[in-house]
């Protein structure tokens, strides 16, 4: 359904309608929200449980340090350790959950339609949609860090950041670097939640919407394994996915990280442009 005509109604801004405000209430409302809150606050102390019963990690040294065997050096190692074992599948799950579920669960509930009579334009529709769909999975990404430093603090106390190649970043430097970590998190995703929003604006099943941008997404982590495709592994968002790890060194290094964001901004501009292009001629009858 579309609006035709010139004729608008006295004081109708098209502007106006459908508020951030609104649209973020609803969304704060639902039940997957509270749930992906839920997880994410449960799994720092999940890890803590975890090291208790298996123990301290760094005693099991194979001679080579990594990010986990310090988890247990302080709070912000702990931290670090939450964002690496989450980065490849915890955090995309929320991601495509929030921006594949916004538009085709309206459809689902047969309520996109009305939506758009009240009248909504539709463009209005997918760009408030998109930023709470966006605003949610940045809100989801920073409260995992910061659970799990509040927990890893008060587990294994406030230190120093102990770093895998060698050398420490005091408690002051390290929170910064946490911080380049998640928001590099964030736009990394950014090539998931676009794909997520453009599969909910052709699909009236969430759950295809969904699931399709966590399936390529994992397809993407496997082609990235093939050595056999050489360089043409620097095109996939997921080659770059853990270039954050460049942050956690005693000297920043900035390359990788720029890299892999043009890539993913480049594919996420792409898949926004074809979700809109898409809706704007879409006949919406559900």
């Amino acid at each position: 359904m579309s609006v035709t005509g010139t004729a608008r109604a006295p004081g109708y801004r098209p502007r106006r309608t459908l508020p951030l405000r609104v649209e973020a209430r609803r969304q704060l409302k639902r039940r997957r929200t509270l749930v992906v809150a839920a997880v994410l606050t449960l799994l720092p102390f999940v890890l803590v449980a975890a090291f208790a019963i298996g123990g301290d990690p760094s005693r099991r040294g194979n001679g080579r340090i990594t990010l986990m065997d310090s988890a247990t050096a302080s709070g912000a190692n702990f931290a670090a350790t939450a964002l690496f074992v989450s980065a490849g599948f915890l955090l995309v799950v929320p991601v495509a959950l929030f921006c594949g579920d916004t538009v085709a669960s309206e459809a689902s509930w047969s309520s996109l339609r009305y939506l758009l009579a009240a009248p909504v334009p539709r463009a209005r529709l997918l760009l408030s949609k998109l930023t709470v769909a966006l605003l949610f999975s940045a809100a989801a990404m920073v409260l995992l860090p910061l659970v799990a430093l509040a927990v890893g603090s008060a587990a294994y106390g406030w230190g120093a950041l102990q770093l895998p190649t060698g050398g420490a970043l005091s408690a002051g430097e390290a929170v910064p670097r946490l911080a380049v970590v998640v928001g590099y998190l964030f736009v990394s995703q950014l090539v998931t939640a676009a794909l997520a929003f453009w599969l909910s604006t052709v699909t009236d099943a969430p759950l295809g919407a969904v699931g399709g941008a966590v399936g390529l997404t994992i397809v993407g982590n496997v082609l990235d394994q093939v050595t056999a495709l050489g360089d043409w592994r620097d095109v996939l968002p997921a080659h770059w996915q853990y270039s954050w790890a460049d942050a956690l060194q005693p000297r920043m290094e900035w390359s990788g990280m720029i890299q892999g964001s043009a890539v993913s901004v480049s594919y996420a501009l792409v898949l926004v442009a074809l979700a809109f292009r898409g809706f704007a001629r879409k006949d919406v009858v559900s």
